[in-house]
Formats: C-alpha cells, structure tokens, sequence
C-alpha cells in the first residue's frame, strides 16, 4: 500500500520503491471514491522527488466512476451530514485537527518531497489544521446548534404584523467540488472542506497532480481516523474526467491555481448552462510601496527590506501572498537594490534536510521550468540584479536533477510603459523592483 511506503521513514522515493519491489517502477497513488480506494487504469504521470528528481509515484485517475461517486456523496455523504447540528459537524473538525496535529511528523516526512523546509511545511501542515480548528470555533460560537442557520431577525410582511417571516440557511443537497493548487496541499484540502463540511456539504478534492502524494497521505489518516461521517470526503488523485457534466445546480466548484485553467473551468458549458456556483482564486502581482518617510535607516525601511525577502524566498516563491513587484521612490533605489542583494545572498538554497538551508526547491521540474520562461519574457523589460542565472550552486543537492531555482531580483526601469512586470507572474522566488 502506498500507505506505507510514504510513512515509512521517508529516506528517498527510491528506498520507498525498493521496499515494494518495484525499483523499477514508481506505484500509482490510489483515489479515495465510493468509500473505496481505487486506483486509475492509464499510465498516469509519472511525479519526481523535487530535491532528487528521483520518481515518487504516478498520477492517474482513468476510469474513475464519477457518476457513482456523486452519487455517493449526495446519498450517503449529505444525509449523514444534515442529520447533525452545526455545533456537532463543528465538533468533528475540532476531533479531526487533533488527531492530525498528533501525526504532523509523518506529514512534515512526505512534505519534504516537494521540497518544503521546515518552516515551510509548517505553513501548510499546522496552519491547514489550524483552519479546521478555526472553522470549529466559528461553528459553535456564531452559530445555533441547529441543523440549520437562521439569518437576521423575524420580518414583518403586513402592515399590522399578523404576517412575518424569517429566513433560515439550509445546507445544499448537493456536492462541492475542490480543484486545488499544488502549493498547499494540506491547507489547500483541510481550508476548503471545513466550510463545506459545517455547512453540512460533502466534498470531492481533486488536488494538482505534482504535490498530489502529500494530500493523499492526508488524505488517507483522515479516512483512517473514522471521525468524518462516510461519504462527506472523497479524493481523487488524476484528472477529473466528465465529472463537471455530471454537477447540478445544487452543487459548487471551487478553483485554485493559474488564471488561464481557472477561466477555462469557469466557462465550462455545464457550469454555466445550470449557473452552478463556481469560485476561483487565481494569479496575482502584489506589490509592497516604500514611502517617502521610510528612508534608509528607519525601522520602516529595514522592514520593508525584511518583508520583501521573506516573501520572495518563503516556500521558494510559490505563493499568492509574495511580493512580485516593489515600487520605491526613485532617491531609495540604490539603497534598496544593495539591501536585497544583501539580505538575498544570506539565502542558502538546497536540500531542505541539510543544514543551514533555508530555502528549498521548486516543486517540480515542470514549475521550474514554467518560471524560467517567466523569467525570460520579463527580462526583455528588465534587468537582473541578483541571480536570474540557471548556473548556481545549492546546499546537499544537485542543481540540475533536482527542481531547484535561484531567488531571483529584478529591476525595471521603465514601470509606466513596460507591461511585463504587471502581467507576468513568475510564481516562484522572483521580484522585480521599479
């Protein structure tokens, strides 16, 4: 069981795959359907070890029965889930973070595979338990403990109140379905099925294939655990097939991820056909402004230096918080560029299981090299200030097999005619300044 070849020890993908006799052959992650698991019947895609390049396992969700699995979600999952009062789904999130939090160490062993460091997994293990104790909070304090929610007071109807109504919230009998990024995996899953969950609403997760064999280790303790009630979480590791035809108007989509699959998925023909509710969370250039006042030597000013790197190397990058484009005053630029050239080289890059690392790969192979294209479209509006070079050097790795990529500092010259900067998005540890 592929269980327990990610639990066991998590030393390297190919020690794994020696422990089941397959050296030759990564095993095929399962998906979690119809209270079963079930592996595809295609190839798959095959998903490396961001830090060795080795193969981890292959992604397949060919011949999956959807119809059946929606079906289940609705007959046994929502029934199951309406019979309980918000305080009692709000309960089992509360149990379920628990039993999690207890098992983080396996999670933090599988997270390292994407090439997370420490503080890194943190984010994506700890905080995405902590929205599950955070929706349990919600759940119980601002809520009754009813089946359903009431909204507002009683309204009157009639000009001597002999009729009056009020409105009450009941869950949907539908499914809602969460198409995620494959930078949080954990807290991508665990954030989004909560309110589903305390809305009394089963889910179906479709995480992104490359990150794929961390929310399925979740995925598979959360099932393990026996707390949720069966058919209120299902998991489906591959593509997901017709399974948008076969949604009604009782169910939701939810999307994370880039804005070009995003817009795709949004204007799918049964979706808008039966104006099922659909909700994305796409790309996006933040930006950080340096004021005026913060000059060089104030507190503000280191922050701001403090912050842009922070954000810039965090999880190489590969978050929608990070800040992609500074804008500082023009008298600053010079000692804005030295200080984050500065503070960027104290930034050691490898292996995050090596000592000193503090920033590990990207992903994958297929992200870096979607980032370095990025790179280069904006490099014909900007130059290079610090790295920028696919020749560099890391810590306890090899560049080049695993799916490493030097942080990354830019300048833009021209930020009123130059559209690059504020329409390309290199998601990973890349800003520009201007």
């Amino acid at each position: 069981m592929l269980y327990f070849v990610l639990y066991a020890g998590a030393a390297s993908a190919k020690a794994s795959r020696q422990r089941c006799g397959k050296e030759d052959k990564p095993l095929k992650l399962k998906s979690f359907v119809s209270g079963e698991w079930v592996e595809g019947t295609g190839a798959g895609v095959e998903v490396r070890h961001a830090v060795t390049g080795e193969p981890v396992c292959r992604v397949d969700g060919t011949g999956l029965d959807f119809d059946r699995a929606l079906r289940h979600a609705r007959e046994t999952g929502g029934p199951a889930l309406r019979a309980l009062t918000i305080h009692e789904r709000g309960a089992l999130l509360r149990e379920l973070a628990s039993y999690l939090l207890e098992r983080k160490e396996k999670f933090y062993e599988v997270s390292a595979w994407t090439g997370a460091t420490r503080a890194d997994g943190w984010i994506d293990i700890e905080g995405g338990i902590g929205t599950l104790f955070g929706y349990s909070g919600i759940a119980r304090r601002e809520f009754l403990d009813e089946p359903f929610a009431v909204e507002g007071g009683p309204e009157r109807l009639s000009a001597q109140g002999t009729f009056v109504g009020r409105h009450i919230l009941v869950p949907k009998r539908g499914v809602s379905v969460h198409v995620n990024a494959f930078n949080f995996p954990c807290w991508g899953m665990l954030e989004k099925i909560a309110p589903s969950l305390v809305a009394g609403v089963p889910a179906i997760v479709k995480p992104a294939t490359v990150s794929a064999y961390l929310a399925e280790a979740m995925a598979r303790e959360i099932v393990a655990s026996g707390i949720l009630p069966e058919g209120s979480l299902q998991i489906i590791c591959g593509g997901i097939g017709d399974l948008l035809d076969r949604l009604d108007e009782q169910d939701t989509v939810t999307f994370t991820g880039s804005a070009e699959t995003g817009r795709k998925l949004r204007t799918h023909p049964n979706l808008v056909t039966r104006s099922i509710p659909f909700n994305m969370e796409a790309d996006s250039l933040n930006c950080a402004i340096l004021a005026e006042s913060a000059a060089p030597g104030t507190p503000e000013f280191d922050l701001f230096v403090k912050e842009m790197v922070r954000e810039t190397t965090v999880k190489a990058g590969q978050k929608c918080t990070a800040i992609r484009r500074a804008l500082v005053p023009k008298r600053y630029l010079q000692n804005v560029l030295d200080a984050l050239r500065q503070r960027l080289s104290e930034v050691t890059a490898g292996d995050p299981a090596a000592e000193g690392v503090k920033m590990g790969p990207l992903v994958g192979w297929e992200q870096r090299e979607e980032v370095w294209r990025s790179v280069e479209r904006l490099l014909r509006r900007c130059k290079p200030i610090y790295g920028g070079r696919r020749e560099f050097e890391v810590i306890g790795a090899d560049s080049e097999r695993g799916a490493f990529f030097p942080a990354t500092l830019l300048y833009c010259a021209d930020p009123i005619k130059a559209r690059e900067p504020h329409d390309v998005e290199a998601f990973g540890p890349v800003s520009t300044v201007m």
